[in-house]
């Protein structure tokens, strides 16, 4: 947004999100995946940007999200020593760290617990973060580099999550079965990794239209 101060600020959301697949960064804009698992399809997703001056100015588009069922070896799973709450409370700021850590586009497939009942989600510390990793040509970076990168920024990240999470937190990464070859939901967006790009210079044109036209 050209505008400064609050009127430069733009925060975004989700309208009308009454599904627990899918978040937004609401300083970043960018979409991403809270679960999968299971589902298929292409999902219809209603994103607003709103400044923050008098009068909160808005803008919406619809993003298309496609979950491709298809098979992938890529994806790797990041065991963190942290309720499952507190992770998906958190989720948009671990996916920072570790796009951050990794210099890749990470997407987070699905965010889990060993322990199916109710009560784990606040008892159990252990949680598993399935995630996926796309390099600047948009080409899926091979698990074992993602492994390899991960083992390399180990310290930096639990640094980094330890001021997320306030707490002492280890990253691990789990070793899947040699027989393990169970495919996996892949979400895509549709137009890849710059939409999120292309979404914000929308949204921001759209909103300094409007302030042109109401000055």
């Amino acid at each position: 947004d050209p505008d400064s101060g609050d009127n430069g600020l733009l925060l975004y959301s989700l309208v009308n999100n009454q599904m627990n697949e899918f978040d937004i960064d609401e300083n970043t804009g960018q979409i991403f995946t809270v679960s999968v698992a299971g589902k298929a399809g292409t999902f219809y997703l209603e994103a607003q940007a709103a400044d923050q001056g008098t009068g909160r100015l808005t803008a919406r588009t619809t993003v298309n999200v496609t979950v491709d069922p298809s098979s992938s070896n890529n994806i790797v799973v990041v065991v963190l020593n942290q309720k499952i709450n507190a992770v998906e409370r958190n989720i948009a700021a671990v996916k920072r760290v570790l796009e951050g850590k990794l210099a890749w586009t990470v997407y987070i497939i699905d965010v889990y617990s060993n322990e199916f009942e109710r009560k784990a989600r606040s008892s159990t510390d252990v949680t598993h973060v399935k995630i996926i990793a796309f390099d600047e040509a948009n080409q899926e970076v091979s698990a074992e580099d993602v492994k390899r990168k991960l083992r390399e920024q180990k310290s930096n990240i639990e640094i980094e999550l330890e001021k997320i999470f306030s707490t002492s937190v280890t990253a691990a990464i789990e070793e899947a079965p040699a027989d393990s070859a169970t495919p996996e939901l892949v979400a895509t967006i549709v137009l890849g990794v710059l939409l999120a790009c292309t979404l914000v210079a929308f949204l921001v044109y759209v909103l300094f239209t409007m302030k042109r036209k109401r000055y």
